[in-house]
């Protein structure tokens, strides 16, 4: 049997409170979230701090259990939109900058497709949070929730949603994730349902290891549904897995499926507003020309810039071989193109 521990936790200014663990502490940053939240009557979003005595006691954020020892002290952060490095995009960067991405992507054999994405495209994502955030549903559902975890709190009582908040719940979560990556992985999807059931501990199921195993579930068919809406509405990142979009001879199922990995891998960005592969073909071949002329840089960098979804598109789709690529881009192995940074 675990032995018992204690946590001081601090949460505001002249605010603070023991927490006690009879089994001793939790084995994983989530649990202890949701421990928290419980003990302390807590319902907003927030992380944790510890206190390292390696930097004179100062706080820091909380990303391993291995910092949290008994009788130790942790503070809570509330979390705002300016408060959350978890949860916080990942800062732009310059639209040169992606030229380097590409051209350092081309050091094996075929084209790599680890390329980040375009800070002009709207469609850009960050990578996937240390710790995930629930985010804020409708407010009649926040409304049940509360009375849910209230509920909960008192005697233990769990709360079984109706199928409109069941629904408006799997909403909010699958425009959470996709804001990360639109093929979410298992690991991805244990993340969230442990968020969601740390958050609001009355939704969670009875009879279920996990605590969240039909959340899991559903959130998976949630998500497949809407990849299937945004294929149908044209959504490069989808329809570049779907059956007539891949090479003759390999139209498989399972063959060459561009899911992202490491946030933003494989991204596949739609072509720029009034554009169209034609037209950009174009632009392409005027390349072909612009990058042999003097003087000429700031054409071919907006040209390069112009053209770069039409790039990225055919790097994650055909996946071309090096000589082949830089005979269709040659201003794509400029030194002047891989350094302006």
């Amino acid at each position: 049997m675990n032995t018992p521990a204690l946590l001081k936790v601090i949460l505001g200014d002249n605010s603070s409170q023991r927490m006690t663990f009879q089994n001793g502490l939790p084995g994983t940053v989530i649990e202890l979230v949701g421990e928290v939240r419980r003990q302390c009557g807590l319902d907003s979003n927030f992380r944790l701090q510890f206190m390292d005595t390696l930097f004179g006691n100062e706080f820091m954020n909380l990303t391993s259990m291995d910092e949290v020892q008994d009788r130790g002290t942790i503070r809570v952060i509330t979390m705002t939109g300016s408060s959350t490095p978890q949860c916080a995009n990942i800062p732009p960067t310059s639209a040169a900058h992606h030229s380097l991405e590409e051209s350092s992507s081309l050091s094996c054999g075929c084209v790599d497709t680890d390329i980040l994405s375009s800070p002009e495209s709207s469609s850009s994502r960050s990578p996937w949070p240390s710790i995930f955030c629930v985010p804020q549903f409708s407010y009649d559902a926040e409304l049940k929730l509360e009375q849910g975890n209230a509920a909960y709190r008192e005697n233990g009582t769990l709360f079984i949603p109706d199928p409109k908040l069941k629904s408006n719940i799997l909403e909010g979560l699958v425009q959470e994730i996709i804001r990360y990556k639109l093929y979410a992985s298992d690991k991805d999807f244990n993340t969230v349902g442990e968020a969601l059931i740390s958050k609001h501990p009355c939704l969670t199921e009875k009879g279920s290891l996990s605590g969240y195993a039909g959340w899991k579930c559903s959130l998976k068919n949630k998500l497949a549904i809407y990849r299937t809406h945004l294929r149908k509405l044209g959504c490069p990142e989808v329809t570049i897995n779907s059956l007539k979009h891949k090479p003759e001879g390999k139209s498989s199922p399972a063959f060459g499926i561009k899911k992202p990995r490491r946030s933003e891998v494989n991204y596949c960005p739609p072509y720029p507003i009034g554009e169209s592969e034609k037209s950009l073909e174009s632009v392409r071949m005027e390349l072909v020309s612009d990058v042999k002329k003097r003087n000429n840089r700031e054409a071919v960098r907006m040209k390069m810039e112009k053209t770069f979804a039409y790039r990225r598109q055919e790097v994650v789709r055909d996946a071309p071989m090096i000589k082949d690529f830089q005979a269709r881009w040659p201003a794509l192995f400029e030194v002047g193109e891989v350094c302006d940074l």
